[in-house]
């Protein structure tokens, strides 16, 4: 038997880690265990600070699996961990460094799901960089964890096609489901070998991430079309791209791109009461509310083509459609975002 200490935090991560425990114990001849789980701790919400526990431990916590959210992994902490005796450190979204002194409580050391082509997007937000970069591939990775951030052998790689639709979320979720099987079977076979991979060595030019900034998200209607949609869907769901206007923040949370010819054809076919006026379609203003098509969105003129918002959420509102927006805001066709 093989206990797996499972280190994680947001909503991915719960997903991957309920993989696993269906997983668990199938076999007693390939059986492993989750014996205990590491995240962080509870973040204080809403207008009460009411502490508000991770996905991972309230997952956790349904399955009367021990729970350890430590503010430090010191001495405490560690000993904590080594009293639930575990073999192997499995890790997704964590988000902490982790030093020998606490890697030396793992038999087998422990192993990694990273969502990007490692060397490539190490650190802490890969699937948001291979978005906003409009990548057309990108894969999925279990790593050895290291000394240095990222930079262990490979234990398991998949190449992943990227249809350009894609948002942060939903990338991090099909990370976490092929995760769950991968680990799944690499603990499998480590339940029968008692025998860890050496690995395959990282190989090509190392790239890296950075934690992501309220600004970063923020909407520059002067780029193009293709540009916005990308920011849009790389910084869902957190933490949203956005953009303002006369009445505040607005935070745009699905829309598409739509090229120029389709887009002047959309706006000349609009209702008069629902579109600018036609002198001023000439003169093109990055950031311009043009239209509002039925069945298309809200058009915004960018810097190149337009972009059709579909979904979004006024400043203290819950989101909503772009209909049910509009008809509460009758003076924003014509306004310019920024």
């Amino acid at each position: 038997m093989i206990n797996v200490l499972y280190a994680g935090s947001p909503e991915a991560s719960a997903k991957t880690l309920e993989i696993l425990i269906k997983n668990s114990n199938s076999e007693p001849s390939t059986a492993f265990r989750i014996c205990g789980v590491l995240t962080n701790a509870p973040s204080v919400q809403g207008r009460h600070k009411t502490p508000v526990p991770t996905p991972v431990e309230t997952l956790a916590q349904s399955y009367n699996i021990p729970v350890f959210n430590p503010e430090h992994l010191d001495t405490p902490a560690r000993e904590a961990v080594a009293a639930v005796k575990p073999d192997i450190l499995v890790c997704f979204a964590y988000g902490h460094i982790f030093g020998p002194r606490f890697m030396a409580l793992f038999k087998f050391g422990g192993i990694n799901l990273h969502p990007s082509r490692l060397p490539e997007y190490r650190g802490c937000t890969p699937v948001n960089a291979a978005i906003l970069n409009r990548n057309e591939t990108t894969a999925f990775s279990i790593q050895k964890v290291s000394p240095k951030m990222d930079e262990g052998n490979l234990l398991s790689q998949e190449e992943v096609k990227l249809s350009g639709k894609e948002t942060a979320f939903s990338l991090l979720n099909d990370a976490a489901a092929w995760g769950g099987e991968e680990l799944t079977r690499i603990l499998t076979d480590l339940s029968k070998t008692m025998n860890l991979p050496e690995g395959k060595v990282q190989e090509g030019n190392a790239s890296y991430t950075s934690m992501i900034k309220k600004e970063d998200a923020r909407l520059n209607w002067r780029e193009s079309a293709l540009e916005i949609d990308a920011k849009v869907r790389g910084y869902f769901s957190n933490p949203c791209a956005w953009t303002q206007n006369s009445e505040g923040t607005l935070k745009i949370l699905e829309g598409l791109p739509v090229t120029e010819e389709e887009a002047l054809s959309l706006i000349n076919g609009a209702p008069a009461a629902q579109k600018i006026e036609e002198e001023k379609r000439s003169a093109r203003t990055p950031g311009r509310v043009s239209a509002f098509v039925k069945g298309k969105g809200i058009l915004i003129e960018c810097g190149t083509g337009f972009y059709a918002i579909t979904r979004l959420q006024k400043q203290g509102k819950n989101e909503m459609d772009y209909k049910s927006f509009m008809n509460g805001s009758r003076n924003f066709i014509g306004s310019v975002l920024d």
